[in-house]
């Protein structure tokens, strides 16, 4: 175990002022909660308890977890279940110093099951509305595709968002990586940039290096969630730090889901060394152990970050953020009074 710094309490930690930029709102649904709506919406779940659905959370691979979360997501019917799913990450987001959130959701998820896009999106953007007036935490949504469904399912679900995407900074890719590549999903990319979209996926989770290039050269991915497996791939890793692109890491996530044995063995702390663009996340927080500051003090206790790695975590996810230029100087300012508040002790 790599040595702590003692300095940096949890508390502090959580003050920290950052962004979230990989959070899938459906990943924050707490057992209690899908208890909570599954009695009102009158929804059979196959367990029993909330200590039972949380042992079921013992995951062999990212399949395992996948077949989980979409059996959780079916509780989810009307408009003031997404109000209270979104509200309640919202509000633990912003106990834990989040400023802004960049929030994945699955509309296919929903709308294969029946439910209105509209119930969807309405729901989720009251619940933002709400956090920026009541919290004064900024948020955008981001619409992710299902990779392991069609390419031409994800240019429907694309052509049915299009009356909201006022409400929408841009689209993703998620659900099973191997075997699914980015370049499958090109032409609904291009179409949705010409919407004005901007354009983010994950890539090099479970999927190979490979994936990663995909996403950028073939989908204009201006951001890449995970990322982590670039580090088999030196090239690779040099294009990354010479193009600052954005990575998104989740480091609990990679550990639940078997994508390294142990924190311990997890290349964010490399990767930073390498000068790439990485910023800490929490991905589905309700199912991997932890929200983004408990990812902050995982890697304090077990990947040795100091003071400078976190300054520069929190750092990268305001510049890797889709915010104006101008609302990122003011969290950025924001940030750098918060370390130097903590270096002279006030």
């Amino acid at each position: 175990m790599k040595l702590r710094d003692s300095a940096l309490t949890d508390e502090l930690l959580r003050e920290i002022p950052k962004a979230e930029l990989h959070i899938h709102i459906e990943g924050s649904l707490e057992p209690q909660m899908m208890f909570e709506i599954a009695a009102r919406n009158g929804v059979p779940l196959r367990y029993g308890s909330v200590q039972e659905v949380s042992e079921a959370y013992d995951f062999a691979d990212l399949q395992s977890f996948l077949d989980l979360y979409h059996e959780a997501t079916q509780v989810l019917l009307y408009e003031r279940d997404f109000y209270d799913l979104s509200w309640a990450y919202l509000r633990k987001a912003s106990s834990q110093g989040v400023r802004h959130a960049e929030i994945f959701f699955d509309p296919q998820v929903h709308t294969d099951r029946g439910v209105d896009l509209g119930t969807v999106i309405t729901g989720l953007r009251r619940a933002l509305e709400d956090g920026e007036q009541r919290l004064g935490i900024s948020s955008h949504l981001i619409m992710c595709f299902l990779r392991h469904l069609s390419a031409e399912e994800a240019m429907e679900t694309l052509r049915q968002v299009l009356p909201y995407k006022e409400w929408i900074v841009g689209v993703g890719l998620d659900s099973s990586e191997v075997g699914h590549p980015p370049e499958d999903f090109k032409a609904v990319f291009e179409e949705a940039g010409r919407h004005g979209f901007r354009k983010v996926a994950h890539a090099g989770e479970e999927g190979p290096p490979e994936y990663i290039r995909q996403a950028l050269d073939g989908l204009g991915a201006v951001r890449i969630d995970h990322g982590v497996r670039c580090m088999e791939d030196p090239g690779l890793v040099r294009r990354l730090r010479k193009e600052q692109v954005p990575l998104t890491v989740c480091p609990l996530s990679n550990v639940r889901l078997r994508v390294f044995p142990t924190l311990e063995e997890h290349p964010v702390k490399r990767m930073l060394g390498e000068g790439l663009c990485v910023t800490v996340n929490s991905d589905d927080p309700a199912y991997f152990g932890g929200y983004v500051a408990d990812n902050y003090s995982a890697v304090r206790d077990r990947l040795g970050f100091a003071r400078e790695d976190f300054r520069a975590v929190a750092e990268n996810s305001f510049l890797a953020s889709f915010l104006g230029e101008d609302e990122k100087q003011r969290q950025l300012e924001e940030l750098a009074s918060y370390f130097r508040d903590i270096s002279s002790g006030a």
